[in-house]
């Protein structure tokens, strides 16, 4: 898991691209609130996902808004 995730959200669907170097997390917090993360997989990352975005911080009603509010902000997901 991303250090930017914190430990306690629940990871629900990860999303890669075709290429499997990059992918979006949608997790649910202990509050009940989702949200989502970008992250992509380079050589240079060790094997780790590393995030590229900020979008962690937001918050969504369900995990359905989540996704959506994903396919928005991350260009490659809308193209899915």
């Amino acid at each position: 898991m991303s250090k930017r995730l914190d430990p306690s959200w629940v990871v629900m669907e990860s999303i890669e691209n075709p290429q499997h170097n990059r992918c979006v997390d949608v997790f649910r917090r202990p509050d009940g609130s989702f949200g989502f993360e970008e992250f992509r997989l380079d050589p240079e990352d060790a094997g780790e996902w590393t995030p590229v975005s900020y979008f962690s911080g937001l918050r969504y009603a369900s995990k359905g808004e989540a996704l959506a509010e994903a396919a928005r902000g991350v260009a490659w997901l809308a193209l899915r």
